[in-house]
This record gives C-alpha cells, sequence and structure tokens, in this order.
C-alpha cells in the first residue's frame, strides 16, 4: 500500500502507527480512504509484535472529515448512501473494538469524520492548534448513533447536545476542560508525549492490557454487572505467562521482560 492515502507502520519494535495522508485537502477522508482504513487496521491487528496503535494526519491537520467534493456522487441515491455509510460506520468501529489501546494524536483540523475517528479511539492527546467539531447539522445530515454514544462518554449528555445542535468549533483547551482531549501538549512536545506514553504501554504486559481493553469494551456495550465471561478472563490471568514473568520480576526487583 506504498501509494495509498491511509498507511500503516510500525515505527518501533511495539508501537505502530496509521496516518491519514490527503494533506492537500486537510486530510479529508475519500471513500477510497475509509476502506483503506479498515484494511489498515485489519493489518495491524494481524500484527503479532504491534502493542499500541496511534492514528495521526499528516502534516498540520488530523483529518476535516469525510471529502465533501465526492457528496454528489457518494450520497446520489438512498443505496449508494447506505454503501459509504456501512463503509464508514466500519471503520469507526474497527478503531473502537481494535484490540490493542489506541492514541489519537492530534493537531489542526479534527472535524467530521475525524473527530469521529478521535473519538473512536481510546485515548486523544492534542496540542494548542487542534480544533474540534461535528457538523452534520451544517450539511442537512444526522450523525450516527454509534458515534453519538462515543461522544456521549466521552463528554457527557449536556457537552455532547451543545456541540452536535450549535456545530461549533471547539478549541485546544475547552476540548480538554470537556474531556474531548485526554492530554493537552505544546505543539513542539506532542510527538515525543505522545511516544512516550505508548512506550509505557509497550512496555507493561500486552496480554493484560488486550484483556482490560475487553472489559472497558463490554461495559461501554452495557455491561453493568460480573458475569462468567468477565470472570473467566479475570482468572485466566493467573495462569498467563505474563503473570509468571511479571510477579518473578517483582520479586527479583527488576524490569519485566513482557514479549
Amino acid at each position: 500500500m506504498k501509494d495509498a492515502d491511509v498507511k500503516f507502520t510500525m515505527v518501533t519494535g511495539r508501537i505502530g502507527r496509521i496516518l491519514l495522508s490527503q494533506p492537500a485537502k486537510r486530510n479529508a477522508l475519500s471513500a477510497v480512504m475509509w476502506q483503506q482504513l479498515i484494511d489498515c487496521l485489519t493489518g495491524a491487528a494481524d500484527t503479532p509484535a504491534l502493542k499500541v496503535l496511534i492514528i495521526t494526519g499528516d502534516g498540520e491537520h488530523f483529518a476535516a472529515g469525510a471529502d465533501i467534493s465526492e457528496f454528489s456522487t457518494l450520497y446520489a441515491t438512498p443505496e449508494s448512501s447506505k454503501e459509504i455509510s456501512a463503509t464508514i460506520a466500519k471503520a469507526m468501529d474497527a478503531i473502537a473494538t481494535f484490540p490493542k489501546p489506541t492514541i489519537a494524536k492530534i493537531r489542526g483540523a479534527c472535524v467530521g469524520g475525524g473527530c469521529g475517528i478521535a473519538l473512536a479511539c481510546d485515548m486523544r492527546f492534542a496540542d494548542g492548534t487542534s480544533k474540534f467539531g461535528i457538523t452534520p447539522g451544517k450539511l442537512g445530515l444526522v450523525y450516527p448513533f454509534s458515534d453519538i454514544k462515543r461522544l456521549i462518554q466521552a463528554v457527557g449528555v449536556s457537552y455532547a447536545k451543545d456541540i452536535l445542535f450549535s456545530a461549533r468549533l471547539v478549541l485546544a483547551e475547552e476540548a480538554k476542560e470537556i474531556g474531548l482531549v485526554n492530554r493537552l501538549a505544546d505543539q513542539y512536545e506532542l510527538d515525543q508525549i505522545v511516544r512516550d506514553y505508548a512506550l509505557s504501554i509497550a512496555d507493561t504486559s500486552g496480554e493484560s492490557v488486550s484483556v482490560t481493553k475487553q472489559m472497558f469494551m463490554a461495559f461501554e456495550a452495557g455491561q453493568r454487572g460480573e458475569t462468567k465471561s468477565t470472570k473467566d478472563l479475570f482468572h485466566a490471568g493467573f495462569s498467563s505467562d505474563d503473570f509468571q514473568e511479571g510477579y518473578k520480576a517483582f520479586l527479583e526487583k527488576r524490569k519485566p521482560d513482557f514479549p
């Protein structure tokens, strides 16, 4: 996929990156790019060494949403509208259910579908140039329920209504205040802060983190009590190789060597 506009690469032995790359259009996503994103996520999930995935934009922006220049074709008929909507939903769900931790590294425009991608990630790190917006109200469209749910989970019902009803831009400082962003960094320090944080995750037990993410996904899907499945996931940890390495390293006062 060398010529693709969405690319997956391993940037270290354990950290991967998906780059959204259409900088002339502020990385607005074409129909082809949405499918490429799905393909990249599949490839990343099938990479055994991967422990953390960073999603970011090429250049000065994260992503300015869907490529509006294609709308007259993509949404020409109810059938074509359903087709592209299904592709976008599949891409969002693939991020939200990705088996390893995901970090959105954000600068500049993070609008529409771009904001949806960021919200589907586990964490969002941004710099002071970032601007967020979800603007279906300006286009006469409706935001999908799954995306609204992820917005509510990030900022709460009241702010979610504010953002969607007004279609306004939310600047970086406010985004941090309302929970849209987990961490706000200096413009020139964002890359290093994200890298250091990703490395800190990569140093922990990949098995523990992956199973913990399954627990979070169960909660986000509506589970509010213990089930046999979550009990089994918890108890299985005590039989894992990572647990054997982890507690032995603790007793020996050394750093654990997780695969």
